[in-house]
């Protein structure tokens, strides 16, 4: 377990303690300074990683801050220095455990945390340009959603989340047509079956992208079945990204709502 303290007196909001490692670890600082960072060849050294502060020019988007397998002194580390590199950008971590969103919540007081979808955005997103009809089968899907949701926002479109729509009350997606008819792209979530993304193919012809989940009663594969199921879509154009991955879902969503939108002049433009 490690646990964090505030900083002893001197040592300034950086430095922090840490519980459960080795002893040559337990004292530290959270971040380099800036004076101590590396950058080179359009990167920044933390030591433990080295980001790219150079994507954004290159792709458009800064890069995101993966939370699985880093601690919560590095992903705060991360965020700092790429929101340094990025002062009008928002910047998102993602796959955040419950210390690390404490830790991001305490440290950054421009944080937006997010504990259903295990996120952090620190900053504004940029105005919206085109809109993503996020629909979800159930709410137990919410933790994808969300993430892909948050993505989206912060790669620049707008989400607009339907949730709770799936197919075992029909109803329900057949009264959001309209809401849904009215977006550039659809992001399809479901776990179980999967049927959701195969049926809203049929419905809309609006490109469509399946996030598979791993949600379900019974023996479901850890979401092989609804990846599978999504894979083989009897409706044209489904395509499929990987099981619980929203935030892959959201990037390719965002990017095509922006030049779907950008070329109708819609930038800014809510659904």
């Amino acid at each position: 377990m490690t646990i964090s303290r505030g900083a002893p007196e001197g040592r300034g909001a950086a430095w922090t303690e840490e519980r459960g490692t080795s002893d040559e670890g337990r004292r530290r600082l959270e971040g380099a300074p800036q004076a101590r960072r590396k950058h080179s060849a359009g990167s920044a050294d933390l030591g433990f990683a080295r980001l790219d502060i150079d994507r954004a020019e290159r792709t458009g988007d800064p890069e995101v801050v993966l939370g699985a397998g880093k601690t919560p002194s590095q992903i705060v580390a991360a965020l700092r220095a790429l929101r340094e590199a990025h002062p009008d950008r928002a910047i998102l971590a993602t796959r955040l455990s419950p210390a690390a969103l404490r830790y991001c919540a305490a440290q950054l007081a421009d944080a937006a945390v997010d504990t259903v979808g295990r996120l952090a955005v620190v900053g504004r997103c940029p105005p919206p340009t085109g809109c993503v009809a996020v629909v979800a089968a159930g709410t137990s899907d919410l933790p994808v959603v969300n993430e892909c949701a948050a993505t989206i926002r912060v790669f620049g479109a707008q989400a607009d989340v339907i949730a709770d729509v799936g197919v075992a009350g029909l109803h329900r997606l057949l009264a959001q047509t309209d809401r849904i008819a009215a977006a550039d792209v659809v992001v399809a979530v479901a776990g179980m079956e999967a049927a959701l993304p195969s049926v809203l193919g049929g419905l809309t012809g609006l490109p469509l992208i399946a996030v598979p989940t791993s949600v379900g009663y019974g023996w479901h594969l850890d979401g092989l079945t609804a990846w599978l199921a999504t894979l083989n879509s009897c409706a044209p154009g489904v395509l499929t990204v990987n099981v619980d991955n929203g935030f892959g879902a959201g990037v390719a969503a965002a990017r095509i709502a922006r030049a779907v939108a950008g070329g109708r002049g819609r930038e800014g433009e809510a659904p």
